[in-house]
């Protein structure tokens, strides 16, 4: 594959540094470090221009804390100067991450997110009899900085680049030369691209054509319950040597069983949603109404809120389950409780 080089110059010029703050403050317009970096804006990004075209950019001072939705992680909160160096970046670098990603593979991709692999999912689903899905054990913690370092090597041949990577990368380790700090943008492009090598292995060294890739959360398809389970051995051990990963116990049932996959139960004939969706759509739904019905939020913030959450169990057959929380909620707090019935 040929590798793409001269690409500096293309990242420091100016009008993609102002994309890429414009890209960066989406959804935080209103913090005061965006309202500090925006007061100075041409100073700052001249200063980002020439840390760029010098190789010299900042990396690190991560603000860490834990989230627990849906499972414990550590998140970096990257400082917002950085994030305005990752847009940069992966504003022009994206169409070469983009070529390395089989049709399958999903996630970090405009037109593939968490529905386009459900709906490819729910596809294979109906079409084979069993189903072996493959999770990574503590994946972010678990990419080799040597070895994603190589494979960006083989994607690109621009020195100044890679430079930048490097620093990128090595700002953040949980162990000796492994993880990646769970909340960069980079972050997300570097771990999809780590286990873009491990599709290929799947398609083409073991055959196997029903497949899809949500970042760690693999899924493979077959009428062949052994040549399935085979298979997943196969691959666990390709996964150890080439990329040092460890699996997590394999899943391997039947379609008509249902398949867990990205907070759903996908059967051949429906959707529903999973136990822990439901308990954090409950959960959600009663904190929102909370802040609303204590003047914490707004009508127009709680609306911003609950209408996402509300989506989420719009693909799946939810529509009693939603009814259900809805009634218990009115009949708990009396009329505190309509704006959400209205929203909704």
């Amino acid at each position: 594959m040929k590798r793409q080089g001269q690409l500096l110059e293309e990242i420091a010029d100016l009008k993609n540094l102002y994309e890429a703050f414009y890209k960066a403050q989406k959804g935080k317009v209103s913090k005061h470090y965006v309202y500090a970096y925006k007061k100075q804006l041409q100073q700052n990004l001249h200063r980002l221009q020439q840390q760029l075209l010098s190789g010299a950019v900042e990396t690190g001072g991560y603000h860490t804390f834990t989230i627990y939705d849906p499972k414990k992680r550590l998140i970096c909160a990257t400082p917002f100067p950085q994030r305005v160096l990752h847009h940069a970046l992966m504003n022009i670098c994206h169409a070469s991450f983009e070529k390395q990603q089989i049709a399958t593979s999903f996630a970090s991709r405009p037109g593939k997110g968490t529905y386009s692999a459900l709906d490819k999912a729910k596809e294979y689903q109906r079409h084979n009899r069993w189903f072996l899905k493959l999770d990574v054990c503590k994946y972010f913690e678990s990419i080799d900085h040597t070895i994603l370092k190589q494979q960006l090597y083989r994607r690109f041949k621009d020195k100044n680049v890679l430079l930048i990577f490097d620093q990128i990368i090595d700002s953040y380790s949980t162990a000796a030369e492994k993880s990646l700090p769970i909340g960069n943008l980079t972050s997300q492009y570097f771990a999809n691209h780590y286990l873009s090598v491990a599709d290929y292995y799947l398609k083409q060294g073991l055959r196997i054509p029903a497949y899809v890739r949500y970042m760690d959360d693999m899924v493979l398809w077959h009428h062949d319950k052994e040549l399935l389970l085979e298979s997943g051995y196969r691959f666990q051990d390709y996964l150890a040597k080439e990329l040092r990963l460890q699996l997590k116990p394999f899943c391997l049932n039947e379609s008509t069983k249902g398949l867990p996959f990205l907070g759903y139960l996908l059967f051949p004939d429906s959707v529903r949603l999973a136990r822990r969706s439901k308990k954090r759509f409950i959960q959600k739904s009663r904190l929102y109404d909370h802040y609303q019905q204590t003047g914490r939020w707004s009508q127009k913030e709680f609306a911003n809120h609950a209408m996402p959450l509300v989506a989420c169990t719009e693909y799946a057959n939810a529509r009693e389950f939603r009814k259900n929380v809805y009634s218990a909620m009115v009949a708990s707090e009396e009329e505190g409780h309509q704006s959400w019935v209205r929203t909704v």
